[in-house]
């Protein structure tokens, strides 16, 4: 099978670039191909990826960053069509997965896997709690189901488990997906949550895979998520 692994990106990533980088290339699959796509506004960024041996494509700037990372993840999906990929494993520059991710991804032959990132929050005791961004649904008669995040036993179970929702840091998809879905460039939702929405209301399964536990690389961020835009830290 031919993957291409896909990474959306723009300059706000460069503080774990070096160390992105250096670990993205220890993928042990063979047939595989990675590709950047820059969605910054110039091509500074582009170039500092490019000294590092990497082939980058330019990307399409908006000034909403969720519409460039929907943008850019569709780059990557025409390229994909075009060129014949089986295929995506889709990165964000700061997750690092397994380094026989892909060969995991494959063994489970779904249409749709996630691996497990966890995501930085604050508990009740104010002291830092990482959560996974993997959600199993909770049986109701609504459209869109409610959802819950998977349990720590549930992660721990290293079990190939059906769920409802992920984010898009780690995400494997058959190229047979994209003939019913792309990812929208819509600002009332990330565009991983409409990926979501989408593969459900299509009745395409969307599974985790809880032995793929990916490294976060949070702790140095520059910009922050706020209200849809990206801040940079005080």
């Amino acid at each position: 099978m031919k993957v291409l692994v896909g990474i959306p990106t723009s300059f706000h990533k460069e503080y774990c670039l070096n160390e992105f980088s250096k670990e993205i290339k220890e993928l042990t699959y063979q047939n595989k191909e990675i590709i950047f796509v820059d969605n910054s506004l110039n091509d500074d960024y582009l170039k500092k990826i490019k000294s590092l041996g990497f082939n980058v494509i330019k990307g399409p700037y908006f000034d909403a960053p969720v519409q460039r990372i929907s943008a850019s993840r569709n780059v990557i999906i025409d390229k994909a069509i075009k060129e014949n990929f089986d295929y995506i494993l889709f990165l964000d520059q700061d997750t690092i997965p397994l380094k026989d991710s892909i060969e995991k991804f494959l063994k489970a032959n779904n249409p749709v896997i996630c691996g497990v990132v966890f995501s930085r929050a604050k508990s009740i005791d104010g002291k830092p709690a990482y959560t996974p961004n993997v959600y199993k649904v909770i049986p109701s008669d609504k459209e869109l189901p409610d959802m819950v995040e998977l349990s720590q036993e549930e992660i721990a179970s290293n079990k190939l488990l059906r769920v409802v929702s992920c984010g898009g840091a780690c995400i494997f998809v058959s190229r047979e997906v994209f003939t019913k879905i792309r990812f929208r460039e819509d600002l009332k939702q990330f565009e991983d949550r409409w990926f979501c929405i989408d593969l459900y209301k299509n009745k395409i399964p969307l599974y985790c895979d809880t032995s793929i536990r990916c490294k976060h690389l949070v702790l140095n961020r520059e910009y922050i998520w706020r209200d849809g835009k990206l801040i940079r830290k005080e």
